[in-house]
């Protein structure tokens, strides 16, 4: 009997070797940790999303806090407004809950990377990511104005990273200009290149109170069917000035991360969202699965596809049994 030359096995025994040969390794470096900053005292439970809650800015200060000791070095802020307009003009007041947080968050802990989420759609009434006209559609172009101001306004709170998730055309430019005419030249923009119309946001729009009123937004988020389309998003906003980009979701847009991953060069994020993140803890409380185990194998993979920057609500749990 002959037995093979090559025996793939001989590096996988349990212990230092294995490790040793590991491609890829994750590490609570990679990871953000995403939050919801809302007016007021307490936390708010999110239903939908167990162990996730609105956070008043003095809660997200410990809650941030807490992440940063256990090796997370950034967070990404989400606001709730107190009240909401047409116009969103909650999302540019300087002294709005994001701006506040930022302001809170920055002096608390100085070495932590704070990075805004740039949009309107939580701050509009109606609940889209723009300036709506009579017929219902979104104006890309006035738009811009209104999201430029945004970064602007949270640049000057003291925001490490701007990150525009509205998927209007132009917008990375738009932002590049405000901040750079504000002197803000070298602050970066982490744009949400590959943002698809997607049914896993689910748990967001509970969290962030973002549903549209009316409508939906497949007229600016894209078709997950298109992955060329997501590759010519990165490569435009990369164009107009863009310093790292993202795709969201990522577990069902994997092949999308390795893509943009490779035609860019550029440092990727994904966004591991609330509903991938629902799924996990809905199978884990039933014991269908391992939560410890599933959540690391699921980060490493997203990983492995190509993402440096790996945005998740598991971020706290995974940093613990990562450590």
């Amino acid at each position: 009997m002959s037995f093979p030359a090559t025996r793939m096995r001989r590096l996988r025994k349990t212990g230092v070797l294995r490790d040793m040969v590991r491609e890829t390794d994750l590490s609570p470096a990679r990871l953000v940790h995403p939050m919801f900053v809302q007016l007021g005292e307490g936390r708010t439970a999110i239903e939908s999303m167990p162990g996730v809650a609105r956070l008043s800015i003095s809660q997200a200060v410990v809650d941030a806090g807490e992440a940063h000791a256990l090796g997370i070095p950034a967070v990404l802020l989400f606001g709730l407004p107190a009240e909401k307009d047409e116009q969103g003009s909650g999302a540019y007041d300087d002294e709005g809950v994001v701006q506040l947080a930022v302001r809170a968050l920055k002096e608390a802990h100085p070495e932590l990377v704070v990075m805004t989420d740039v949009c309107l759609c939580a701050y509009t009434s109606h609940g889209h990511c723009g300036v709506v006209l009579d017929d219902g559609s979104v104006d890309n172009d006035a738009s811009l104005e209104l999201l430029a101001r945004t970064a602007g306004s949270h640049a000057r709170a003291g925001a490490d990273l701007v990150a525009p998730s509205d998927m209007m055309d132009g917008r990375v430019g738009a932002l590049r200009a405000q901040l750079d005419s504000e002197g803000f030249k070298d602050l970066p923009i982490v744009a949400y290149s590959a943002k698809f119309a997607s049914a896993y946001y689910g748990p967001f729009r509970e969290a962030a109170d973002s549903t549209p009123a009316f409508g939906d937004r497949r007229g600016y988020q894209m078709d997950p069917g298109n992955a060329e389309e997501a590759v010519r998003e990165a490569l435009l906003d990369v164009s107009e000035g863009a310093d790292v980009v993202m795709v969201k979701p990522a577990l069902p847009y994997l092949d999308v991360i390795r893509r943009v991953k490779e035609a860019t060069r550029v440092p990727v994020a994904a966004y591991n969202v609330g509903g991938e993140y629902a799924m996990v803890k809905a199978a884990a409380e039933r014991g269908w699965i391992d939560e410890r185990s599933t959540v690391l194998e699921t980060l490493t993979g997203i990983h492995r596809a190509g993402a440096d920057i790996v945005i998740t609500y598991h971020a706290k749990d995974a940093a613990r049994w990562l450590r």
